[in-house]
């Protein structure tokens, strides 16, 4: 097809036309995401958040949340849950950890049943605020304590020396003695930037102390997907496949659809387009197989990437196109001639335009009408006619399609003589014309070598 293909219009007429098998598709698909669901158990998931106070940096923040997650906290929660047949290497699957806004840190759990995802959440938060703190040098121990404040201490002494040792000095303003006190000033200013400094880079002093807000909230339902939107999802996805498929079908399709192509693969003249009212297919004694039942029961046994039938005027005005074929006809050939008329099998809309152009035809040529396989082309052999008259209808055949019935003909020594486009219109549901005569009957019936009537 054109670029038609990807217009809305054209996936509306999909929907309209082709509603029965996308409607079991989209069955078939909430079956499969069913069936998917059954293979895979429920899951609950809840979170746990742990609060840094002090100044973090985003990339700090994003440090921690990988500790959180790390082998040496889940470990820990997985030897403290005591989860018999879970170490903390199954558990890591299980566990994830984010920064959010204000310092925090939450840890979600996720389990087979809402009691496990909590108490999961929960002991991977308090594992990983006692790892940090062991990492930060928060601990209880008087030796980690007293370190940092004897330090400080001592600074404190030694700030007290200097201000003695200056009391002491000169207290002349001899160049010795200045020079002594600003030496003494500036130890004791080095000495007090330094233990603020120190005070500063103490992750124990500023970033220790993270708080766990709470447990974490039992959950009360299932962890995406769940069952409800693997089916939906099913159904959605086996909808949009099967519309992309009719898209790509049409994109791929090679069937003829203007009069100067389907000339030119039959190689003949085009004697002119007749219309037929548009009405569903009659249901023909050989055409009861299940396949075809089925066919017609999804709706796929009419074309949907045909466009909508046009309006059409009255009966006579259709009248009048077979009329003048019929006169291109007679004009074309020397002297009154039988012609065959070949309609492809399976073109229905063909099918009917040359019954009515045998019920048309009555003052000549002599039609007979016969029907051709488009797989394994064969027409009648010249007998009493003389050349074939095809009929189709547009976007129904390929040109090599085309080009074996044109083949069919020229063995069986029937010259094509001219090329018959027929289509469909909407017209009023009742009809009170236009009816075949009983001798037009026959002919329609006539298939392959069969050497019926003429009328």
């Amino acid at each position: 097809m054109s670029d038609d293909t990807i217009r809305l219009v054209t996936v509306g007429r999909i929907l309209r036309r082709r509603w029965r098998l996308l409607a079991l598709l989209a069955v078939v698909g909430a079956l499969v995401g069913y069936g998917t669901s059954l293979l895979f158990p429920p899951r609950y998931t809840t979170s746990a958040s742990v609060l840094l106070p002090g100044q973090w940096e985003e990339r700090e923040l994003l440090t921690q949340a990988e500790i959180a997650t790390s082998s040496a906290v889940v470990d820990r929660a997985a030897a403290a849950l005591h989860w018999n047949g879970v170490s903390g290497t199954d558990l890591r699957d299980h566990v994830s950890a984010k920064a959010t806004d204000g310092n925090i840190i939450k840890i979600s759990g996720t389990a087979g049943t809402p009691e496990h995802a909590q108490r999961l959440a929960d002991q991977v938060a308090r594992q990983f605020v006692s790892f940090a703190a062991r990492i930060a040098g928060d601990t209880s121990e008087p030796d980690a304590a007293t370190g940092p404040e004897a330090l400080r201490q001592k600074v404190e002494q030694t700030s007290r020396r200097i201000t003695d040792l200056a009391n002491a000095a000169d207290p002349g303003q001899t160049v010795e003695s200045v020079q002594a006190r600003t030496e003494l000033e500036k130890l004791r200013t080095s000495l007090q930037e330094a233990m603020k400094k120190l005070d500063e880079s103490d992750p124990a002093t500023n970033k220790a102390g993270m708080v766990v807000m709470g447990p974490a909230a039992r959950p009360t339902g299932e962890a995406p997907p769940t069952r409800t939107q693997l089916v939906v999802a099913g159904a959605l996805l086996s909808l949009v496949l099967a519309v992309i498929g009719h898209l790509a079908a049409a994109r791929v399709n090679r069937r003829l659809r203007t009069e100067p192509e389907i000339a030119a693969a039959l190689g003949s003249a085009l004697l002119g387009t007749v219309d037929v009212p548009d009405e569903r297919p009659a249901h023909r004694p050989q055409d009861r197989s299940p396949r075809v039942w089925i066919r017609r029961l999804l709706g796929v046994d009419t074309r949907w990437d045909l466009p909508a039938p046009r309006a059409s005027g009255d009966e006579a005005g259709r009248r009048v196109r077979y009329r003048r074929v019929c006169d291109r006809l007679r004009d074309q050939l020397p002297a009154p001639r039988r012609l065959l008329v070949v309609v492809p099998d399976g073109d229905e809309i063909a099918r009917r335009a040359a019954g009515e152009l045998v019920a048309e035809a009555k003052s000549g040529p002599l039609l007979r009408v016969v029907g051709v396989s488009v797989s394994q082309p064969m027409v009648p052999d010249r007998d009493t006619e003389s050349g074939a008259l095809v009929v189709l209808s547009a976007g129904s055949r390929t040109a090599e399609e085309l080009a074996g019935i044109a083949e069919a003909c020229a063995d069986a020594r029937h010259e094509v003589v001219g090329i018959v486009v027929a289509g469909t219109v909407r017209t009023r549901p009742t009809r009170t014309s236009g009816q075949l005569p009983d001798d037009a009957t026959p002919a329609l019936a006539v298939r392959g070598h069969a050497t019926g009537g003429s009328a």
